[in-house]
């Protein structure tokens, strides 16, 4: 059995630049920690292959596609691969997200 606490992790270099911890990584699937200081976000981008969301810690704000909401802690959302998304920090707190992308990416995320 193999434990990791995420914040031991090194911060991963991203278009986004942002704090990005990987978790997890096989040719299954990409595991992924994203915390956004408040006023942060990333990029509106693609992924190659599905990506499932579930928030950790605080409040953020979605966009996929053409839609919009605000999740908090305990809440989850999807994307489906070639669908435009990001995450926005609009509150004045920490917020951080696990991202999984299911199977392993062989394409990079492409910025929009």
């Amino acid at each position: 059995m193999k434990i990791t606490d995420v914040s031991t992790l090194p911060v991963s270099p991203n278009p986004h630049h942002v704090n990005v911890r990987k978790a997890y990584e096989s040719p299954h699937a990409v595991a992924v920690v994203i915390t956004l200081k408040p006023g942060e976000a990333l990029k509106m981008h693609i992924t190659p292959v599905d990506v499932f969301f579930y928030v950790l810690e605080g409040i953020g704000c979605v966009v996929i596609g053409d839609e919009r909401t605000t999740l908090e802690r305990t809440c989850w959302s999807r994307a489906k691969a070639w669908i435009p998304h990001r995450w926005i920090n609009e509150s004045t707190g920490l917020f951080r997200v696990l991202v999984v992308k299911v199977p392993g990416p062989a394409e990079e995320t492409k910025l929009l």
